[in-house]
Protein backbone atom coordinates (compact mmCIF):
# COMPACT_ATOMS: atom_id res chain seq x y z
CA UNK A 1 0.00 0.00 0.00
CA UNK A 2 0.89 3.51 -0.92
CA UNK A 3 0.41 6.34 1.38
CA UNK A 4 0.41 9.63 -0.38
CA UNK A 5 0.51 13.06 1.23
CA UNK A 6 0.69 15.66 -1.32
CA UNK A 7 -0.29 16.51 -4.92
CA UNK A 8 3.54 16.31 -5.80
CA UNK A 9 3.64 13.13 -4.79
CA UNK A 10 0.87 12.08 -6.44
CA UNK A 11 1.75 13.79 -9.92
CA UNK A 12 5.14 11.51 -9.51
CA UNK A 13 3.25 8.36 -9.19
CA UNK A 14 0.63 8.95 -11.72
CA UNK A 15 3.49 10.21 -14.07
CA UNK A 16 5.21 6.74 -14.33
CA UNK A 17 1.94 4.64 -14.06
CA UNK A 18 1.16 2.22 -17.58
CA UNK A 19 -1.57 4.64 -18.82
CA UNK A 20 -2.97 1.58 -20.47
CA UNK A 21 -3.94 0.71 -16.72
CA UNK A 22 -7.69 1.40 -15.85
CA UNK A 23 -7.68 4.00 -12.00
CA UNK A 24 -10.86 3.54 -10.03
CA UNK A 25 -11.24 6.59 -7.43
CA UNK A 26 -13.29 5.92 -3.85
CA UNK A 27 -13.10 9.37 -2.79
CA UNK A 28 -14.02 8.94 1.51
CA UNK A 29 -13.74 11.17 4.31
CA UNK A 30 -12.62 8.55 6.64
CA UNK A 31 -14.31 6.90 9.71
CA UNK A 32 -14.13 4.15 7.47
CA UNK A 33 -17.13 1.22 7.84
CA UNK A 34 -17.94 -1.65 5.67
CA UNK A 35 -19.67 0.76 3.50
CA UNK A 36 -16.46 2.55 2.28
CA UNK A 37 -14.71 -1.37 2.01
CA UNK A 38 -17.56 -2.57 -0.36
CA UNK A 39 -17.09 0.64 -2.30
CA UNK A 40 -12.87 -0.11 -2.19
CA UNK A 41 -13.46 -3.78 -2.98
CA UNK A 42 -15.48 -2.75 -6.12
CA UNK A 43 -13.32 -0.77 -7.14
CA UNK A 44 -10.19 -3.73 -7.17
CA UNK A 45 -12.31 -6.14 -8.93
CA UNK A 46 -13.05 -3.59 -11.64
CA UNK A 47 -9.71 -1.85 -12.40
CA UNK A 48 -6.46 -2.45 -12.56
CA UNK A 49 -5.28 0.43 -9.82
CA UNK A 50 -7.38 1.87 -6.94
CA UNK A 51 -7.14 5.43 -5.25
CA UNK A 52 -8.24 5.96 -2.07
CA UNK A 53 -8.83 9.45 -0.60
CA UNK A 54 -8.89 10.40 2.73
CA UNK A 55 -10.33 14.10 3.19
CA UNK A 56 -12.53 15.59 5.66
CA UNK A 57 -13.86 18.36 3.66
CA UNK A 58 -14.29 21.98 5.14
CA UNK A 59 -16.17 23.18 2.57
CA UNK A 60 -19.30 20.92 2.21
CA UNK A 61 -20.45 21.35 6.09
CA UNK A 62 -22.54 23.98 6.56
CA UNK A 63 -22.41 23.54 10.20
CA UNK A 64 -19.15 24.17 11.91
CA UNK A 65 -20.07 22.33 14.66
CA UNK A 66 -20.89 19.30 12.67
CA UNK A 67 -17.23 19.55 11.41
CA UNK A 68 -15.78 19.62 14.66
CA UNK A 69 -17.17 16.41 15.90
CA UNK A 70 -16.81 14.88 12.30
CA UNK A 71 -14.83 11.57 13.79
CA UNK A 72 -11.36 11.05 12.67
CA UNK A 73 -9.67 7.89 12.99
CA UNK A 74 -6.70 7.91 10.07
CA UNK A 75 -4.48 5.04 11.95
CA UNK A 76 -7.65 2.67 12.03
CA UNK A 77 -8.82 3.31 8.38
CA UNK A 78 -5.27 3.05 6.75
CA UNK A 79 -5.51 -0.08 9.29
CA UNK A 80 -8.54 -1.47 8.08
CA UNK A 81 -7.49 -0.60 4.58
CA UNK A 82 -4.20 -2.94 4.87
CA UNK A 83 -6.58 -5.93 5.37
CA UNK A 84 -8.38 -4.91 1.99
CA UNK A 85 -5.42 -4.64 -0.10
CA UNK A 86 -1.90 -4.37 -0.23
CA UNK A 87 -2.20 -2.08 -3.76
CA UNK A 88 -4.27 0.32 -3.14
CA UNK A 89 -2.93 3.83 -3.39
CA UNK A 90 -4.05 6.16 -0.40
CA UNK A 91 -4.00 10.00 -0.45
CA UNK A 92 -4.41 11.76 2.53
CA UNK A 93 -3.93 15.01 1.78
CA UNK A 94 -4.19 18.54 4.37
CA UNK A 95 -7.33 21.14 3.26
CA UNK A 96 -3.79 23.48 2.79
CA UNK A 97 -2.71 21.21 0.28
CA UNK A 98 -6.05 20.42 -1.83
CA UNK A 99 -7.16 24.07 -1.67
CA UNK A 100 -3.80 26.17 -1.93
CA UNK A 101 -5.41 29.02 -1.05
CA UNK A 102 -8.53 30.20 0.28
CA UNK A 103 -10.40 27.59 1.53
CA UNK A 104 -13.54 27.92 -0.07
CA UNK A 105 -16.06 26.47 -2.59
CA UNK A 106 -17.02 27.20 -6.47
CA UNK A 107 -20.60 27.92 -7.20
CA UNK A 108 -22.51 25.48 -9.54
CA UNK A 109 -25.46 24.90 -11.74
CA UNK A 110 -26.75 21.45 -10.72
CA UNK A 111 -30.20 22.45 -12.93
CA UNK A 112 -32.28 22.38 -9.25
CA UNK A 113 -30.84 18.89 -8.42
CA UNK A 114 -28.86 21.36 -5.84
CA UNK A 115 -31.91 23.06 -4.07
CA UNK A 116 -33.91 20.22 -3.01
CA UNK A 117 -34.17 17.44 -0.18
CA UNK A 118 -30.36 17.89 1.21
CA UNK A 119 -29.89 21.20 -0.09
CA UNK A 120 -32.72 22.85 0.63
CA UNK A 121 -31.29 22.23 4.73
CA UNK A 122 -27.69 22.24 4.06
CA UNK A 123 -27.32 25.32 2.56
CA UNK A 124 -23.85 25.43 0.14
CA UNK A 125 -23.48 21.89 0.81
CA UNK A 126 -23.39 20.71 -2.70
CA UNK A 127 -20.77 23.48 -4.07
CA UNK A 128 -18.33 22.16 -1.57
CA UNK A 129 -19.21 18.43 -2.70
CA UNK A 130 -18.77 19.15 -6.57
CA UNK A 131 -15.84 21.43 -5.68
CA UNK A 132 -13.74 18.06 -3.89
CA UNK A 133 -15.41 15.80 -6.19
CA UNK A 134 -13.87 17.88 -8.98
CA UNK A 135 -10.29 18.44 -7.77
CA UNK A 136 -9.96 15.02 -7.11
CA UNK A 137 -11.08 13.80 -10.20
CA UNK A 138 -8.80 16.37 -11.49
CA UNK A 139 -6.03 15.31 -9.93
CA UNK A 140 -6.46 11.75 -10.03
CA UNK A 141 -7.60 11.08 -13.50
CA UNK A 142 -9.75 8.04 -12.49
CA UNK A 143 -11.50 5.44 -15.27
CA UNK A 144 -14.13 5.01 -12.83
CA UNK A 145 -15.36 6.68 -9.45
CA UNK A 146 -17.44 5.31 -7.21
CA UNK A 147 -20.08 6.67 -4.42
CA UNK A 148 -22.40 4.81 -2.68
CA UNK A 149 -26.46 4.99 -3.18
CA UNK A 150 -26.83 6.17 0.88
CA UNK A 151 -26.29 9.33 -0.27
CA UNK A 152 -28.31 9.01 -3.80
CA UNK A 153 -28.53 13.04 -3.59
CA UNK A 154 -25.18 13.21 -4.37
CA UNK A 155 -24.51 10.36 -6.62
CA UNK A 156 -26.82 12.39 -9.15
CA UNK A 157 -25.40 15.93 -8.92
CA UNK A 158 -22.04 13.79 -9.48
CA UNK A 159 -23.33 12.57 -12.51
CA UNK A 160 -24.00 15.99 -13.14
CA UNK A 161 -21.23 17.46 -13.09
CA UNK A 162 -18.83 15.21 -14.89
CA UNK A 163 -21.56 15.80 -17.39
CA UNK A 164 -21.37 19.46 -17.07
CA UNK A 165 -17.36 19.42 -16.76
CA UNK A 166 -16.90 16.92 -19.58
CA UNK A 167 -14.30 14.83 -17.37
CA UNK A 168 -13.81 11.64 -19.18
CA UNK A 169 -14.86 9.38 -15.85
CA UNK A 170 -17.11 6.39 -15.33
CA UNK A 171 -19.18 7.34 -12.26
CA UNK A 172 -20.45 4.14 -10.14
CA UNK A 173 -23.25 3.77 -7.95
CA UNK A 174 -23.11 1.63 -5.51
CA UNK A 175 -26.06 -0.54 -3.28
CA UNK A 176 -26.75 0.70 0.18
CA UNK A 177 -24.70 -1.59 2.94
CA UNK A 178 -26.93 -1.42 6.53
CA UNK A 179 -25.53 -2.73 9.76
CA UNK A 180 -27.30 -6.18 10.76
CA UNK A 181 -30.39 -4.45 12.20
CA UNK A 182 -30.82 -2.18 8.84
CA UNK A 183 -29.68 0.58 9.74
CA UNK A 184 -28.03 2.53 6.64
CA UNK A 185 -24.07 2.58 7.23
CA UNK A 186 -22.27 6.21 8.50
CA UNK A 187 -19.81 7.34 10.10
CA UNK A 188 -22.16 9.22 12.06
CA UNK A 189 -23.62 5.92 13.12
CA UNK A 190 -20.49 6.12 15.68
CA UNK A 191 -22.18 9.12 18.23
CA UNK A 192 -25.04 6.95 18.54
CA UNK A 193 -25.71 5.39 21.70
CA UNK A 194 -26.08 1.78 21.73
CA UNK A 195 -29.98 2.15 22.22
CA UNK A 196 -30.15 5.37 19.80
CA UNK A 197 -28.79 2.63 17.22
CA UNK A 198 -31.10 -0.02 17.86
CA UNK A 199 -33.83 2.26 17.75
CA UNK A 200 -32.65 3.53 14.26
CA UNK A 201 -33.45 0.44 12.88
CA UNK A 202 -37.17 1.36 12.35
CA UNK A 203 -35.97 4.38 9.80
CA UNK A 204 -34.86 1.72 7.35
CA UNK A 205 -37.96 -1.13 8.54
CA UNK A 206 -40.50 2.12 7.94
CA UNK A 207 -39.24 3.06 4.31
CA UNK A 208 -39.54 -0.92 3.49
CA UNK A 209 -43.12 -0.60 4.73
CA UNK A 210 -43.66 2.50 2.80
CA UNK A 211 -42.47 0.32 -0.82
CA UNK A 212 -45.25 -1.92 -0.21
CA UNK A 213 -48.00 0.88 0.40
CA UNK A 214 -46.49 2.93 -2.55
CA UNK A 215 -47.17 0.14 -4.85
CA UNK A 216 -51.32 0.66 -4.27
CA UNK A 217 -50.74 4.06 -2.88
CA UNK A 218 -50.28 7.83 -4.18
CA UNK A 219 -47.01 9.47 -3.25
CA UNK A 220 -48.94 11.86 -0.89
CA UNK A 221 -50.67 8.94 1.05
CA UNK A 222 -47.57 7.21 1.36
CA UNK A 223 -45.67 10.11 2.36
CA UNK A 224 -48.49 11.09 4.91
CA UNK A 225 -48.64 7.58 6.53
CA UNK A 226 -44.60 7.92 6.85
CA UNK A 227 -45.03 10.86 8.50
CA UNK A 228 -47.46 9.91 10.81
CA UNK A 229 -45.34 6.59 12.00
CA UNK A 230 -42.67 8.97 12.77
CA UNK A 231 -45.01 11.06 14.82
CA UNK A 232 -45.40 8.04 16.89
CA UNK A 233 -41.54 7.93 17.99
CA UNK A 234 -40.40 10.71 19.92
CA UNK A 235 -36.96 9.94 20.06
CA UNK A 236 -36.96 11.29 16.26
CA UNK A 237 -37.03 14.72 15.06
CA UNK A 238 -38.20 14.26 11.23
CA UNK A 239 -36.73 16.88 9.03
CA UNK A 240 -37.83 15.80 5.62
CA UNK A 241 -39.84 12.76 3.68
CA UNK A 242 -39.98 13.20 -0.09
CA UNK A 243 -41.32 10.15 -3.10
CA UNK A 244 -38.87 12.44 -5.89
CA UNK A 245 -38.24 10.32 -9.46
CA UNK A 246 -34.71 9.13 -9.58
CA UNK A 247 -33.42 11.57 -12.54
CA UNK A 248 -34.52 14.57 -11.60
CA UNK A 249 -35.19 14.37 -7.94
CA UNK A 250 -38.68 16.41 -8.05
CA UNK A 251 -41.23 15.26 -6.18
CA UNK A 252 -43.82 12.75 -7.92
CA UNK A 253 -47.50 14.34 -8.50
CA UNK A 254 -48.14 11.39 -10.05
CA UNK A 255 -46.96 8.30 -10.89
CA UNK A 256 -46.30 7.46 -14.15
CA UNK A 257 -45.03 3.69 -15.87
CA UNK A 258 -41.42 3.27 -16.24
CA UNK A 259 -40.09 5.86 -14.17
CA UNK A 260 -37.94 5.44 -11.30
CA UNK A 261 -38.86 6.68 -7.65
CA UNK A 262 -37.17 6.77 -4.31
CA UNK A 263 -38.52 7.78 -0.99
CA UNK A 264 -35.95 10.13 0.78
CA UNK A 265 -35.52 10.98 4.86
CA UNK A 266 -33.59 12.72 7.09
CA UNK A 267 -34.11 12.69 11.12
CA UNK A 268 -32.56 13.70 14.16
CA UNK A 269 -31.55 10.84 16.76
CA UNK A 270 -30.23 13.30 19.34
CA UNK A 271 -28.07 15.57 17.90
CA UNK A 272 -26.77 12.61 15.00
CA UNK A 273 -28.04 13.52 11.87
CA UNK A 274 -29.61 10.02 9.60
CA UNK A 275 -30.17 10.18 6.11
CA UNK A 276 -31.71 7.05 3.78
CA UNK A 277 -33.71 6.14 0.73
CA UNK A 278 -34.95 3.11 -0.59
CA UNK A 279 -35.45 2.61 -4.23
CA UNK A 280 -39.74 1.96 -4.90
Amino acid sequence: MQLINTIKELDSLLKFMDKTKTVGLVPTMGALHMGHISLIEQSVKENDHTIVSIFVNPTQFNNKEDLAKYPNTLNADISLLKSVSDSLIVLTPTAKEIYSGEITSKSYDFNGLENVMEGAFREGHFNGVATIVEKLLSLTKPTRAYFGEKDFQQLQIIRKLVQLKNVPVEIIGCPIVRESNGLAMSSRNERLSKTQREDASFIYKTLKSAKEKFGTNSANSTIDWLKNEFLTRPEFKLEYIKISDEEQLLPVIEKKENSKYRAFIAVYMGDVRLIDNIAL
